[in-house]
């Protein structure tokens, strides 16, 4: 084992003794980071979509994203982000703003080891921002070329700053799985979900459903929709489910 291999477990480790966390709960991170399968030391992609409308009616909608990964023999590091923002008759009605990172080490061919973080701001479902980091243990069941399926869980912490105010920091339980499935040589078909429940009964559950198909050999159409539902969502944002449907041009890196 190298020494950068050696940091990077010692990293997961230190962070699941400190009880760190996951993952915004709008975004289920679903690339397949497994390096024992990777073909290529980095890859990489960018989505975007826009949409706009005038007359009668004038609104506007704009989402992009990217997620980039490096691979070593044993060891994937990854970076993300996305930013949504929504606009009707010139006043703002949803706007989005995430960034995170993780690290993988696998210890034999199935088992491994996470450690991920990442910040949100979601002012209009109650959250002027939102920490959350993670640590654990994850099995990678399926790792075929057709078949990618992986589960994973961990102890956790999350730092709400409410945007009516307040704020709040709670010890969580984390558990999410991903699956990949290769249809056909241009189409993929991604589900991703996640749990994250604190110990003082707040449970968030994210689900990520996609179709991606291929142009060429660098862009693709990809289609999303995701769930968050919360138990226990801020005052300033009562409803206890959200809904996403994106249609977005990704380019491969």
């Amino acid at each position: 084992m190298n020494l950068l291999n050696k940091f990077s477990a010692a990293l997961l480790l230190s962070a699941g003794a400190l009880c760190h966390q996951a993952m915004a709960d709008n975004t289920v991170f679903t690339v397949m980071d497994d390096p024992s399968t990777a073909k290529k030391t980095f890859e990489g992609n960018a989505a975007a979509g826009y949409l706009a409308q005038t007359g009668n009616t004038k609104s506007s909608s704009l989402t992009a994203q990217t997620n980039m990964t490096w691979y070593q023999p044993n060891t994937a590091y990854s970076l993300w982000g996305n930013a949504a923002n929504t606009s009707s008759n010139d006043e703002r009605s949803s706007e989005t703003y995430q960034v995170g990172g993780r690290t993988r080490y696998n210890m034999t061919d199935h088992d491994y080891l996470f450690g991920q973080a990442s910040w949100l701001s979601d002012r209009f479902n109650g959250y002027d921002s939102r920490d959350v980091l993670a640590a654990g243990y994850g099995r990678q069941i399926l790792n075929g070329p057709v078949h990618s399926l992986r589960v994973e869980f961990g102890p956790g912490v999350r730092y709400d700053d409410f945007h009516d105010g307040g704020y709040e920091t709670q010890g969580l339980g984390y558990g999410a799985m991903s699956y990949q499935w290769q249809m056909t040589d241009t189409t993929k078909f991604i589900q991703g979900a996640s749990v994250l429940s604190s110990f003082n009964d707040n449970t968030t559950v994210n689900s990520e459903t996609g179709l991606q198909v291929a142009i060429n050999a660098h862009f693709a159409l990809k289609l999303t929709y995701n769930v968050t539902w919360n138990n226990n969502p801020p005052e300033s944002a009562p409803d206890h489910t959200d809904t996403k449907t994106q249609v977005l041009l990704s380019y491969a890196m």
